[in-house]
């Protein structure tokens, strides 16, 4: 299974959501909290193509997006593949 990052923010409400959809599939996933973290934010920026709402999600090196991003992957069945390989 790749390595899966999720930047947020702690009030962030899709950043809650889109931490409980990894957690209901059993993933183990790194968080990077950048709230009040400007740096953080401006890597998370650059990583992320210029997106810089969170939250903001990658497996292994893939960018998949924010919570919307996330969720539709899992609607449309390709989010347990991109976690597999």
């Amino acid at each position: 299974m790749p390595a899966v990052t999720i930047y947020t923010k702690s009030y962030c409400p899709y950043c809650h959501s889109a931490k409980d959809l990894l957690r209901q599939k059993g993933v183990a996933f790194e968080e990077i909290d950048v709230t009040n973290d400007r740096d953080g934010q401006v890597a998370m920026s650059k990583r992320a193509h210029g997106r810089s709402t969170v939250p903001q999600v990658f497996i292994g090196e893939h960018h998949v997006g924010g919570c919307d991003d996330l969720y539709a992957l899992d609607r449309a069945g390709k989010l347990d593949p991109l976690l597999a390989a």
